[in-house]
């Protein structure tokens, strides 16, 4: 599997240290230092092979660590902060990604058993270790970098293989959950594209609650197992990467943006701004600016 993993480093190692298209569909790979504010984000569901360096995310108060020949799964839209950080060796952080589309997964999931799901609703993301037969689908799918007139024809069956070994290990039954119309992670999806879509109104989780056709009491619970969020806390986070947003690419004021994406006080605004990024609003704001700029020079 070395061997693998180094030709994997090797075709990689064209990325940039942002998400860097491939030519591929749905396929992206990523180089290097990113700056930490372009890893606050809301991951879209995503599965993504550390091949260089490491990473970590935090989703609530959770985070996971991912070290190299590791992938971990995102299978639900989730506000999350992290990190990258090189090898111990020196080498720069590198890895690939693949992001999810449903349809392509209930395509093949109609030819596959049903994998045993857990006893109890877990959380939609989480890391496994990466095994040979998941690297060579990986490896062949890269390979089409080079050779740009296969891929309509072959990438499509990789991406299967590569859902395919997902789904044969220790988190597959989150890919099937993804594609499944009926299951608790499906409506808590619904859930949360309706909160990203209004994030700025008054959230009623009564009202989300019978959307999803659930019991409130049911509705809070998976969406917490699903999220390690509560509704509200969802809101609240995807508000305040928007407002992260306006502050730095619209040169919003802290009081604009702050009623912008739905606070009625600043100062609690602020104060929640502060507990999430580590600084406040205007200080963030002006740290990135800085960022940006010493990167422009």
């Amino acid at each position: 599997m070395e061997n693998q993993l180094h030709e994997l480093r090797t075709l990689a190692a064209r990325a940039e240290n942002r998400r860097t298209e491939t030519g591929i569909p749905r396929v992206a790979m990523v180089q290097g230092a990113i700056p930490e504010h372009q890893l606050a984000a809301v991951y879209e569901p995503m599965i993504n092979l550390i091949l260089q360096g490491s990473k970590t995310i935090t989703v609530g108060d959770r985070t996971l660590r991912y070290d190299p020949a590791t992938y971990f799964v995102i299978s639900i839209e989730l506000p999350a902060v992290g990190s990258v950080h090189p090898a111990t060796s020196g080498e720069p952080y590198l890895a690939v990604a693949l992001t999810l589309d449903p349809a392509v997964l209930a395509t093949l999931l109609t030819d596959l058993p049903k994998p045993v799901a857990p006893s109890e609703q877990e959380a939609g993301f989480s890391v496994a270790a990466v095994t040979p037969e998941l690297m060579d689908a990986w490896v062949r799918m890269l390979r089409l970098m080079d050779r740009p007139a296969d891929i309509a024809a072959l990438s499509p069956v990789y991406e299967r293989e590569i859902l395919y070994r997902v789904l044969q290990g220790p988190h597959g039954w989150m890919l099937r959950e993804i594609a499944a119309p009926d299951t608790a992670m499906a409506r808590v999806s619904l859930a949360i594209q309706w909160i990203r879509r209004a994030f700025a109104e008054p959230l009623r989780v009564e009202d989300m609650a019978r959307t999803a056709s659930m019991s409130v009491s049911a509705f809070h619970r998976h969406f917490k197992a699903v999220t390690t969020l509560s509704p509200l806390q969802y809101q609240k986070r995807v508000r305040l990467l928007q407002a992260r947003t306006l502050l730095v690419a619209n040169a919003k004021s802290v009081t604009s943006a702050a009623f912008d994406v739905g606070y009625e006080s600043a100062t609690q605004f602020s104060r929640d701004y502060a507990r999430v990024f580590g600084l406040p609003p205007a200080r963030d704001a002006a740290r990135i600016l800085a960022q940006l700029r010493g990167r422009a020079d």
